[in-house]
């Protein structure tokens, strides 16, 4: 699915050979990262590879990429000059079909330096035509659109905020994009510092023409005031939760907004579990990862995030929206009773033993409204302690959001690691799933402690498990990615001997 590993080791016995690509072979420059891009579906597209070719200017360096589909032929590779701050670059699809490439491990120190310069823009490879050029921003301010390359410095933004301020005693706040559905989005509003008021959400199309408005919060206070979270939207409807707020009290609606008239379709409350609960449903996250928590289907959206009682994380709570009537089935799944009745000893917040806790790792999502949920142990660092992990904890729901099943996969605890976790895909079609994790293990002839590699499939609600001894060999160090469905990425890497290799290798299942 989404994630990428960033841990290395090597290869001792292969799975079943199938393509391989040679990237030191594709560009001359030094290899900085490559990553896997997905479409909106999240269905792989291929993998972008990208190379540094020193500096070209006292503030650019040149910068070069290879990009290459599934099967891991090349379908196009160009150079670029970027910023000197910018380490590397993070590849993702749009919906057209281009490929941005965004800047990251950026220096900030090199761009405060540059009396506060703005972030770097992220680049744009159109694959009709090979050619790559700097993002063009969209900037709308009360009716007018501006196209912008380069966004305002840090020193520069903060000064109109303050002199806007001062004149009328807010901030206009908004941004715009371009939609799947055709034409643009923007949002606006005014901020006062406190709170926030005279939002609207405003349609328009090709032309930067304003087709509608849908208006709310008009008269927003600090006390009382209205806000808007957008789950998704289609070619029909825009999906959101409406939280209306006056003082202590918090109510919820499905609010739903015709995308061709703006008009309110629906508007229905949202009850049953608690207003953090409610308030949070579209995000999830566990440290510093963010977790992909929502799918969406022709007939529904179903999401998961945490469940809150007296404002403390007691289990996941699952949302399911229905498209065609508009409804809503909001179900929660609690440490305690739910997974007690699996898991002997889990406390009411998710701990374990020991110390350790349940770390939410990834969500997978059934066209039935069943969920995964992965799980791994973790026990946080301490004063005197390295952070450690343990066992993985799978569960699978059936469709009213009951634990159907739930599997422990033990292994042997890693220190000053945050997850042996590595990533996920789903199979056939998204019914199916397949999971991967590393574990150190004593190997039972030799004795000797050995990385193996775990790939785990759940279909049709069964698991299998195949185990693949892996360890360091002859300084080669082997990073797994996700590849295309029902094969594994590996890229074979030896600095020293300029060895960068990638093949795909088919999961035995």
């Amino acid at each position: 699915m989404k994630k990428i590993l960033l841990v290395a080791f090597g290869l001792v016995q292969a799975l079943y050979y199938s393509q391989t690509q040679d990237l030191a072979a594709l560009a001359s420059g030094k290899y900085i990262g490559m990553n896997a891009l997905f479409d909106t579906k999240d269905n792989l597209y291929g993998y972008v590879s990208v190379y540094s070719y020193g500096k070209t200017g006292k503030t650019t360096n040149k910068f070069g990429y290879v990009i290459l589909d599934k099967n891991l032929n090349p379908v196009a590779n160009n150079e670029f000059e970027g910023d000197n701050s910018v380490g590397s670059y993070f590849g993702y699809l749009d919906f057209k079909g281009k490929i941005i490439l965004q800047p990251t491990d950026i220096t900030y120190i090199q761009l405060f330096k540059r009396v506060l310069t703005a972030p770097p823009p992220s680049m744009v490879v159109d694959l009709k035509t090979n050619t790559v050029a700097p993002k063009v921003y969209y900037d709308y301010k009360e009716g007018v659109f501006t196209e912008i390359t380069q966004p305002k410095t840090w020193k520069e933004e903060r000064k109109e905020n303050r002199e806007e301020k001062k004149e009328k005693g807010y901030n206009y706040v908004s941004a715009v994009s371009e939609v799947k559905e055709g034409g643009f989005i923007a949002v606006e509003y005014h901020d006062y510092g406190k709170y926030v008021n005279n939002n609207s959400i405003i349609k328009f199309n090709e032309n930067k023409k304003e087709i509608w408005r849908y208006k709310y919060n008009t008269n927003g206070s600090k006390k009382v005031f209205s806000d808007l979270s957008v789950l998704d939207k289609d070619e029909k409807y825009i999906y959101g939760i409406l939280r209306n707020v006056n003082g202590d009290d918090k109510t919820f609606s499905m609010l739903v907004i015709d995308m061709k008239t703006g008009q309110e379709v629906s508007n229905k409350p949202v009850t049953g579990l608690s207003p953090e609960t409610i308030y949070n449903i579209d995000f999830f996250a566990t440290g510093e990862s963010r977790i992909d928590n929502d799918k969406t289907f022709d007939d529904k959206i179903v999401l998961t995030g945490k469940n809150f009682v007296s404002d403390k994380m007691r289990g996941f709570a699952r949302l399911v929206v229905n498209k065609n009537d508009f409804t809503t089935d909001l179900k929660a799944l609690n440490f305690k009773p739910d997974y007690s009745a699996h898991l002997k000893n889990i406390s009411a917040d998710g701990g374990v033993e020991n110390g350790y806790y349940l770390q939410t790792k990834d969500m997978y999502f059934m066209s039935d409204g069943s969920v995964g949920i992965l799980s791994e142990k973790f026990k946080p660092e301490g004063q005197y302690n390295a952070p450690k992990t343990t066992d993985l904890v799978y569960i699978y729901t059936d469709k009213d959001f009951n634990i159907k099943e739930l599997k422990v996969f033990e292994k042997e605890k890693s220190k000053w690691v945050n997850a042996d976790y590595l990533f996920s895909q789903y199979l056939n079609d998204g019914k199916d799933v397949v999971f991967f994790y590393r574990d150190y293990q004593k190997d039972e002839a030799t004795r000797e402690k050995k990385w193996n590699l775990f790939i785990n499939t759940v279909i049709d609600g069964k698991f299998k498990q195949e185990v693949i001894p892996i360890s360091e060999k002859d300084n080669f160090t082997v990073t797994p990615y996700v590849g295309k469905e029902g094969y594994i990425l590996l890229r074979e890497f030896n600095e020293k001997e300029k060895f960068n290799k990638i093949r795909l290798e088919r999961l035995n299942y």
